[in-house]
């Protein structure tokens, strides 16, 4: 890196545009017409020499300043946000609906969204935020955020730090507002100087050259946005973490006890009551929207549990031994909150089959009076049954949830709702079956010879409770972000960097200024420490170019 060194003596590293000692410019910022107009001087950073504008021979240093240009940012969060908008097209594999027809991701999205859904799953959208190149770009917005704010931050850090009252008189009149009064009494200069040390400027002195500024502070006001940016990406990228979030959709049967997903099987469930309440249909705040939705409003949806914790004894391979560590009811908007998990009721399925009893009878009794009976448990079933009697019975075909597909027997879902069954009937002493087809108000013979005949006896039936299991620790670094960048934001709205520079030369006084933003501001500020001083007011000189 070449150095350059000004008239004052001080060496400035390349790219330097302010002599960081005296101020006048090195290079660029030149007169612009024949007239002695003079151009404004480039106060971004006060001259100082960025890394980005400085190096650019090693792969680091096109890297750097790659990722320091603020368009690479912006175009990386355009992109971003482009790519966040396809993923909220269709539904996320997350958020399959739990009663769907199918929960596996590449037959839900055909099915549900047709020649769409299946561009979006074969594309890799239905799982975008968690892929690995959305989570690429992620990291390389933080990338540049960082990169950005360093290359910025710490020349602007030292010009300020560095900054001396006594600067060249070319700095001084090429200040956007600046004036020159002849004649100027030390009376007039100390008055000035009192005046603004009342509106609480800081007052730097070099051999009678001040500086007062006011507001600095504001100026890392962009910086603190980006801290807070960068932490909130790294929360968004943390919530892939299984250690620290978690989202698991669980059904759980009442009486039925589960493992509670994501616990290590440190905790189970066990569902006592799944209770669903509705609206007065004569009630008249209800009875419109009870008419509409077909005689049904819920009030509230509740699933009575109990919870229990592995006992640190347990015998590794056996059944766990438990104890109960609280009992509690889950409500919408009321969820139950334990170790850092949180569970909410989020679904629910009324009279779903739990088990059915079949009997055995002659095909031509007409009484159906049975020979034998078995019992299906519909979450579980067995594939085969041997009765007392010497019937063997063979579940060979099981549809859940019943329904015609195209002539065809199919399951809409995985869930009990509409059974149907078809069995291999095996009479005593013989190995040739006999097909029957049975079902909710079905029996149905294939080949209409069977000696033999199936039916339900009985059946019963349970409530189902979907619940929500969450665990977020991400959050409270999701709201330190937050708080952060809004202190910058209200740091850099709000405050402003004002600095005024008096310079005397040879019984005259060259009065300049200086704002980051608020020009009316630092005028008004002038205006007051000027008056009942024969101190000429500033003349705004961008006004007077243009």
């Amino acid at each position: 890196m070449k150095n350059i060194k000004c008239e004052c003596g001080h060496v400035n590293p390349e790219g330097t545009v302010l002599c960081e000692a005296c101020g006048k410019p090195i290079e660029g910022n030149q007169h612009i017409d024949g007239n002695d107009q003079k151009k404004l001087l480039n106060m971004r950073y006060d001259g100082s020499a960025r890394r980005s504008q400085t190096y650019n021979k090693s792969i680091v240093d096109k890297v750097w300043n790659f990722f320091s240009s603020v368009k690479v940012g912006v175009w990386l969060i355009v992109i971003t946000l482009i790519a966040s908008a396809v993923g909220t097209i269709l539904p996320q594999e997350m958020y399959i609906p739990a009663d769907a027809e199918s929960r596996d991701p590449a037959i839900f999205y055909e099915a549900r969204y047709g020649l769409l859904g299946q561009i979006y799953y074969q594309l890799g959208f239905h799982e975008l935020y968690s892929s690995w190149w959305y989570m690429i770009l992620v990291a390389l917005i933080g990338i540049s955020l960082v990169i950005c704010s360093i290359d910025r931050f710490v020349p602007l850090y030292k010009a300020l730090k560095r900054q001396k009252a006594k600067r060249h008189e070319t700095f001084l009149n090429r200040q956007r507002l600046y004036s020159e009064t002849e004649n100027i009494s030390s009376d007039d200069k100390q008055k000035i100087i009192n005046e603004l040390q009342k509106q609480r400027y800081k007052i730097r002195e070099d051999n009678g050259h001040i500086l007062a500024e006011k507001g600095r502070f504001s100026r890392w006001g962009p910086y603190v946005n980006h801290i807070g940016l960068i932490i909130i990406l790294l929360a968004a990228v943390l919530r892939f973490s299984s250690a620290l979030y978690m989202d698991k959709y669980v059904w759980v049967r009442e009486g039925e006890q589960i493992v509670i997903p994501g616990t290590d099987r440190e905790y189970y469930i066990e569902n006592k009551q799944f209770i669903l309440e509705t609206h007065d249909e004569n009630d008249e705040r209800f009875k419109d929207a009870i008419m509409k939705e077909g005689g049904m409003i819920a009030s509230n949806y509740q699933t009575n549990v109990a919870i229990y914790k592995q006992k640190e004894n347990s015998v590794v391979g056996a059944d766990p031994e438990l104890e109960k560590v609280t009992e509690d009811e889950i409500r919408m908007n009321h969820p139950l909150k334990l170790d850092g998990f949180s569970l909410y009721q989020a679904g629910y399925q009324l009279n779903e089959f739990s088990s059915m009893e079949f009997k055995i009878h002659e095909a031509d009794d007409e009484n159906e009076e049975a020979m034998g009976t078995f019992t299906i448990d519909l979450t579980s079933p067995e594939a085969n049954h041997e009765l007392d009697n010497g019937f063997r019975i063979e579940v060979d075909k099981y549809y859940p949830d019943y329904y015609l597909d195209d002539g065809e027997p199919a399951s809409e879902t995985n869930f009990p709702r509409n059974p149907a069954f078809v069995f291999k009937v095996y009479p005593p002493d013989t190995e040739t079956a006999e097909i029957s087809f049975v079902g909710i108000g079905r029996n149905i013979d294939a080949t209409n010879q069977n000696q033999y005949k199936l039916g339900i006896e009985d059946f019963e039936m349970h409530n189902v409770s979907g619940l929500t299991v969450r665990k977020d620790y991400t959050l409270p670094f999701f709201a330190i972000g937050a708080a952060i960048f809004m202190i910058g934001v209200i740091q850099g709205m709000y405050w402003q960097h004002r600095r005024i520079w008096i310079h005397p030369k040879d019984g005259s006084l060259l009065l300049a200024a200086h704002t980051n933003k608020n020009w009316f501001g630092i005028k008004k500020d002038i205006e007051r420490v000027i008056l009942d001083t024969n101190v000429k007011m500033v003349e705004d000189q961008q006004e007077l170019d243009e």
